[in-house]
């Protein structure tokens, strides 16, 4: 059975081939691009191979991934969350991304907090770490109220700009 997270207002769940309209709409949203990367994607098929060799190989490889970020009450894909493990990262990292309507309302530190979770709890995870472009003030903000703390800046993918390290101890956090 494929992994799912619930919260009050939203289900995360495993991203499947189904999702690609969602994803090539994400991955093209100028915030994404600014905030995180131009990953290239640009049809449904590219976008299908993208969620093939990332989140899907990340469920099979981790048991974690980016996960779909679900609105309960629209049943509408509002965004991703979840957990990436990158070799150039010594721990997990948290990541997230949502399709700007959904800006604003809560809903990034809603899934973001269900993920804390879940990496404690179900992967048994000590500790989270994240990065960010250092001109993400929102995204630096949402990580401070989820209590990770700026580390250091530092070069993830080599010949790209420095991003910001932030790093979560997660002893003792409880199921959301």
């Amino acid at each position: 059975m494929a992994f799912t997270l619930e919260t009050e207002r939203l289900t995360l769940r495993e991203f499947t081939l189904d999702d690609a309209a969602y994803m090539l709409r994400q991955l093209n949203e100028p915030s994404f691009i600014e905030n995180i990367a131009d990953r290239g994607v640009r049809t449904l098929e590219q976008a299908e191979t993208y969620l093939e060799n990332g989140p899907m190989r990340s469920y099979r490889s981790f048991g974690f991934g980016f996960w779909a970020v679900v609105e309960k009450c629209s049943g509408n894909t509002i965004g991703m969350c979840g957990l990436v493990k990158r070799e150039s990262l010594a721990e997990a990292d948290i990541g997230y991304a949502f399709v700007p309507e959904y800006f604003g309302q809560g809903f990034a530190f809603e899934a973001c907090m269900a993920c804390l979770s879940a990496a404690a709890n179900t992967f048994q995870l000590p500790s989270l770490m994240a990065i960010v472009n250092p001109e993400n003030t929102r995204s630096r903000h949402l990580l401070e109220k989820l209590g990770f703390k700026w580390q250091c800046m530092q070069t993830v993918t080599p010949g790209e700009a420095e991003l910001c390290l932030y790093q979560r101890e997660l002893s003792g956090l409880s199921s959301v």
